[in-house]
């Protein structure tokens, strides 16, 4: 018999790590670095620190804007990445992690912050 015969006693998942390039992805990084009320309506957490419904809403509805057809998507930060953010088991939520926005300078002169979004994305976990 193939695989772990017992049975996993943690009902959660780690969040895989993996890169995936996408200029529109790559935008809605930049969207949350300049629209802090955007921001946080894709970070905001309940009481129990889960993503609440509304961000969830928004993240996957932004997601999706970008040619994508997911099912539950959440965003969190950088933050909840290292702290050890899961998923639950059989659970359709697709993670993405919004890289700091201290690792730029917002403001640069005439440099597109488009291109730094994308050299993020490639460094997971910095990357949407």
């Amino acid at each position: 018999m193939l695989g772990n015969t017992t049975p996993n006693p943690d009902p959660y998942l780690p969040v895989p790590d993996f890169t995936y390039s996408s200029d529109c992805l790559a935008q809605m990084i930049v969207d949350a670095w300049a629209d802090p009320n955007y921001q946080q309506a894709l970070l905001q957490r309940n009481a129990q620190g889960l993503p609440t419904d509304d961000a969830v809403k928004l993240a996957t509805d932004s997601v999706n804007s970008c040619g994508f057809d997911l099912e539950c998507a959440v965003v969190i930060s950088e933050q909840e990445y290292y702290d050890g953010y899961t998923i639950p088991q059989d659970s359709p939520e697709i993670v993405f992690v919004l890289p700091n926005s201290n690792r730029v300078r917002l403001h640069p002169s005439g440099r597109p912050l488009l291109e730094t979004a994308k050299l993020l994305m490639a460094t997971t976990p910095n990357g949407i």
